[in-house]
């Protein structure tokens, strides 16, 4: 009998456990079924409102001191060059250069683009006598023209000297404005001379041309040309010629 009970016992109590087995089982899968398949699950840790993200530094960091205002492009001009002074400027011998290729060709176009178109070109056969003044178009004419001139009275003879210009003045310029020239700026050079030679031009810049003379004269035959430079154009320009020479 009381096997029979203890076996019956058994069986109600496996029969207890199994539906209570089964009544939680049903109740999992309810709870489970009751839960929206579309909301998202709930976070495990909320950030902290105040936690900001970790600053990698790398180890060779180097700060760089925050702009103020945008930088600015800097241009460097070159200085303006300085004039060249008269004597440094290649201009005034090239002026000579040329007076002697139209001297020794006899160009009248050439010597009238050479001399100043504001005042002419003065010449003075003799450095304290009559100046007379040429002006760009009659300088062209200077070659070929057979006009007598009054120069001035010669210091040998005592006489006035009368001629062309072709006759009187440009045997001599012929003579001096050579390859062989000495050319002097700012200073009239002479052979023996019995005066003082000076420049009637104040203010004026020139470059003096200079035939030494010969040794059958013993030097006494020297001559020189003076030549006044005008340099208000581009370029000087010829505005005097004056004439020294050995005076007894």
């Amino acid at each position: 009998m009381t096997g029979s009970c203890s076996a019956g016992f058994f069986l109600k109590g496996c029969r207890m456990n199994l539906r209570s087995h089964i009544l939680v089982l049903v109740v999992v899968t309810l709870t489970g079924c009751s839960v929206p398949v579309d909301q998202p699950p709930l976070p495990t840790a909320l950030p902290s409102a105040t936690a900001q993200p970790a600053l990698i530094v790398p180890a060779t960091f180097t700060p760089i001191s925050a702009l103020t205002q945008p930088p600015t492009a800097t241009l460097t001009l070159p200085a303006p060059a300085a004039p060249l002074s008269f004597c440094d400027d290649p201009h005034g011998r090239e002026l000579i250069k040329s007076l002697g290729r139209a001297f020794s060709a006899r160009d009248g176009a050439l010597l009238a683009s050479l001399v100043s178109p504001s005042n002419g070109v003065d010449v003075r056969y003799y450095r304290d006598g009559k100046l007379v003044n040429y002006d760009v178009e009659h300088v062209k004419f200077v070659f070929e023209t057979t006009f007598q001139v009054d120069w001035g009275v010669s210091y040998g003879s005592g006489q006035p000297t009368l001629g062309s210009f072709q006759e009187i003045i440009l045997p001599s310029l012929q003579k001096v404005f050579t390859a062989d020239a000495l050319i002097a700026c700012k200073e009239i050079r002479t052979g023996g001379a019995t005066y003082n030679p000076e420049w009637p031009y104040p203010g004026v810049d020139y470059y003096s041309v200079h035939f030494p003379g010969t040794d059958l004269y013993g030097g006494l035959d020297w001559q020189t040309w003076v030549v006044g430079m005008d340099g208000a154009s581009d370029r000087p320009r010829l505005a005097a010629l004056v004439h020294y020479e050995w005076e007894p």
